[in-house]
C-alpha cells in the first residue's frame, strides 16, 4: 500500500480501458440521417451530420449525448443535443503540450437551427455541490465522487485496478435539464479529461454516459473510449449559508 502516493506508478489511461465500458448504454441510431447546425449569438458554432464517425446515446426524451471519434487527433468534440427544446452544448477537449492540467476543455452553449429554443440555455451549475455519489462502471470498476465546489471534486476508486487511489481534480458542471447535468473533469496526474452526461433525478438510480480522452502510456499517442455508469447518492453535505462553497 506504500505505492498509493507514488503517482509515477499510477495506471496510464489505456490500461484502465479494458472492461471499463461494461455498463455503457446501447448506441442510438435515431439521429443517423439528420444534420444539426449549432449556433450562439456570434454565429455558427458547430455542424454535425449524424453519419459522422462517433457514438450517440439517448439520455432522456429528445435528449442525446454524441461523442465524435477524434480519429487519432489531439482534440475531441462532445455534443449534447436537446432536439425537444432546441438547446445544445459543445464541449471541446484538447491535449496540450504542457501545463497542469495537460488536457483542457472549452464549453459553448448553443441553439439548434430549425428547432424553436425553449426553456433555459445550458449553463454552469452548482447543483451537484455537496453530493457524494457512488458510480459503478462495470462489475469490477467502482468509484465515488464528492462534488466540492464549482472548481473541484474528489474521486476515490473503490473497486478495480485503481483501488485505493484518490485525488482532487478540476471539474466543470453544466445544467442540461432539471436534474440532468454535464459533469466534466480534468486530471493533473494522468493526462486525461472526461465528459459525462449524468442523470441525477432519481437518487437511488443515477445514470451517466461519458468519454475519457487523453494520452496513452507512451505519453505521445491520444487514446479515447466511451463508457457508462449506474450510480446512487450516498450522502449530501449542507454547508451553513455563509460558508457554502456554491456561493464562493
Amino acid at each position: 500500500m506504500t505505492t498509493l502516493s507514488d503517482t509515477s506508478r499510477w495506471l496510464p489511461l489505456d490500461d484502465l480501458a479494458p472492461g471499463f465500458d461494461a455498463n455503457k448504454a446501447p448506441v442510438a441510431g435515431d439521429l443517423d440521417d439528420r444534420e444539426f447546425v449549432l449556433r450562439d449569438a456570434d454565429g455558427p458554432v458547430f455542424t454535425w451530420n449524424g453519419s459522422a464517425p462517433g457514438e450517440t446515446f439517448l439520455v432522456d426524451d429528445g435528449l442525446y449525448y454524441v461523442q465524435l471519434d477524434p480519429g487519432g487527433a489531439r482534440e475531441a468534440v462532445s455534443l449534447v443535443l436537446d432536439v425537444r427544446d432546441g438547446r445544445a452544448l459543445v464541449v471541446t477537449t484538447r491535449i496540450g503540450n504542457a501545463g497542469t492540467p495537460r488536457v483542457t476543455q472549452e464549453f459553448r452553449p448553443a441553439t439548434i437551427d430549425g428547432i424553436e429554443a425553449r426553456g433555459e440555455p445550458m449553463a454552469p451549475s452548482t447543483a451537484l455541490i455537496g453530493r457524494r455519489v457512488l458510480w459503478v462502471y462495470s462489475p469490477e470498476h467502482a468509484y465515488e465522487h464528492v462534488y466540492l465546489s464549482p472548481h473541484w471534486y474528489t474521486w476515490q476508486c473503490l473497486a478495480g485496478p485503481e483501488r485505493g487511489l484518490a485525488d482532487t481534480d478540476e471539474n466543470t458542471v453544466y445544467r442540461v435539464r432539471p436534474g440532468i447535468h454535464v459533469f466534466t473533469w480534468r486530471e493533473k496526474v494522468i493526462p486525461c479529461a472526461s465528459v459525462t452526461v449524468a442523470d441525477h433525478r432519481d437518487a437511488r438510480s443515477l445514470r451517466s454516459h461519458g468519454v475519457l480522452f487523453g494520452l496513452d502510456a507512451t505519453g505521445e499517442r491520444p487514446t479515447h473510449f466511451t463508457f457508462g455508469a449506474h450510480g446512487r447518492l450516498l450522502s449530501t453535505t449542507v454547508h451553513p449559508g455563509h460558508l457554502d462553497p456554491a456561493e464562493s
